[in-house]
């Protein structure tokens, strides 16, 4: 698969261990975020990945800031994305099955990297499961159709 990958300054070694860890499974991650310690802006990174997947440059994106939150925003502003915000690896999973989530975000400064590992692992390899849900992330697309 190939993924768009994304960060602020408090997320560059997350990220580098990440792109590492997903290589070694074979996908091809495509880096969209800093890779330097100074303050930056998460709207900027935030956009860039979002940008990618609405393009198809990449199938799907992760994005990391502090908490997760900011970003996880930022992504939420670009049409036709649908990110998520976890924590933990059950919504990783349901964010895939249940609201075809194409962008994972979470923090660098409230999640280790096992635990970024586990999320990655489960919104890499979930599928969207369709069905009654299908209908749902319809009606959410529709929401944000009628109010851009």
């Amino acid at each position: 698969m190939r993924i768009g990958i994304a960060n602020d300054h408090a997320s560059v070694e997350m990220k580098k261990e990440l792109v590492a860890y997903l290589e070694s499974q074979g996908h091809e991650v495509i880096n969209y975020g800093t890779d330097l310690s100074e303050s930056t802006d998460y709207p900027i990174w935030g956009e860039k990945v979002s940008m990618a997947v609405v393009n198809g440059e990449v199938e799907r994106g992760i994005a990391i800031c502090g908490t997760g939150v900011g970003i996880g925003i930022a992504c939420n502003k670009v049409r036709g994305i649908r990110a998520c915000i976890c924590s933990e690896p059950y919504s990783a999973r349901y964010s895939r099955l249940h609201n075809d989530a194409n962008i994972i975000a979470f923090g660098s400064r409230v999640i280790g990297i096992e635990t970024a590992k586990m999320l990655v692992d489960e919104f890499v390899n979930t599928a969207f499961e369709g069905g009654r849900h299908e209908r749902r992330v319809n009606m959410v697309m529709d929401i944000e159709a009628r109010n851009f």
